[in-house]
């Protein structure tokens, strides 16, 4: 198997640079480098995980999920299909879950997007995993970096001149953000949303993620929101290790609110995960809080980790949408 540097180099070529965002696709998706191609569990509370989602919470998540998603879509959830899209190598969302749906289909990442018929689309924390645009104010003009490998080193530079593509989104951004804002977005993630909203299937999408608003993202967070995990922790050297740690930065909900909305889903909402439990599974909620002895229960401890604001309810967002041909 090669090394990081080594493919490294040949993608780069001669220039020895990448675009971050190529470098992050390196990292994260190359076939035999990649941080998510490894056969190996990532997520979860166990030695040798890197970090835990609201998936690591089953099996009140996949409860909760389930009972939501039965709620949005009424009495014809018995014709729907519920698909999981970009699920971990391991596991499911509703794996051991009573749910109503006419069937459940896994598509896990790297196997081919088909959709079709009436069905639900859910993803958890899959547009927050895409490769990112690293972007910088400096001097009066946005800049784009890249990652050079030198003296069999990796660095963050500064490219000559953004490419074209990156030049359109540069158009739309601030002119005065202020020196050395830093913007970190995943033009990738809607087209990935585009991608799925472009397969032939009807009925409602919902995605649990972390993510801002185009404003916020471009006026509220100078420092960007790229990070990197990695046996639990959290740490800002997204050159470390590549292909052996996560990166991430926050979703850019209104990028991926057009990009389905150009292929007609319509009643795009996004809740906190807090609300989006309480209001469209409330039954199954009230039933975990009451239908436990009192004291400590795992259920109930895993739907506090879900719902607590200062948990999990307030740091992840949920967007429903739907489309009816």
């Amino acid at each position: 198997m090669p090394s990081f540097h080594e493919v490294f180099a040949q993608a780069a070529g001669t220039g020895g640079t990448l675009p971050f965002d190529r470098f992050c696709e390196l990292a994260l998706y190359h076939p035999q480098v990649g941080y998510y191609r490894r056969d190996r569990p990532r997520v979860g509370r166990l030695p040798g995980t890197d970090f835990h989602t609201s998936a690591s919470s089953n099996p009140v998540f996949g409860t909760l999920v389930a009972a939501a998603c039965a709620n949005l879509v009424g009495p014809a959830a018995a014709e729907h299909v519920f698909v999981e899209i970009g699920a971990e190598t391991h596991a499911s969302v509703l794996d051991g879950i009573p749910h109503p749906f006419r069937e459940v289909r896994t598509i896990r990442i790297g196997e081919p997007l088909r959709i079709d018929g009436p069905c639900i689309v859910f993803s958890n924390e899959l547009f927050d995993a895409q490769p990112f645009v690293r972007l910088v104010f400096r001097a009066g003009a946005w800049r784009e970096r890249g990652v050079q490998l030198a003296n069999d080193a990796l660095t963050i530079v500064e490219m000559p001149e953004p490419r074209s593509d990156t030049a359109e989104l540069i158009a739309r951004l601030p002119t005065t953000p202020g020196e050395a804002y830093e913007l970190d977005i995943s033009p990738a993630a809607a087209r990935l949303a585009g991608r799925v909203a472009a397969q032939p299937w009807t009925g409602l999408f919902v995605a649990f993620d972390y993510g801002r608003s185009w404003r916020e993202l471009t006026e509220d967070s100078p420092a960007g929101t790229a990070r990197a995990y990695r046996a639990h922790r959290q740490h800002n050297d997204l050159l470390a290790d590549p292909g052996e740690q996560d990166l991430t930065c926050h979703v850019c909900w209104d990028e991926i609110i057009a990009a389905i909305a150009r292929r007609g889903f319509r009643d795009e909402t996004i809740e906190s995960q807090e609300a989006f439990f309480i209001r469209h599974a409330g039954e199954a909620v009230e039933a975990i809080v009451t239908g436990t002895p009192r004291g400590p229960d795992p259920m109930r401890l895993q739907l506090q980790q879900l719902i607590h604001p200062t948990l999990m309810g307030q740091k992840f967002q949920v967007l429903t949408a739907r489309r009816s041909f």
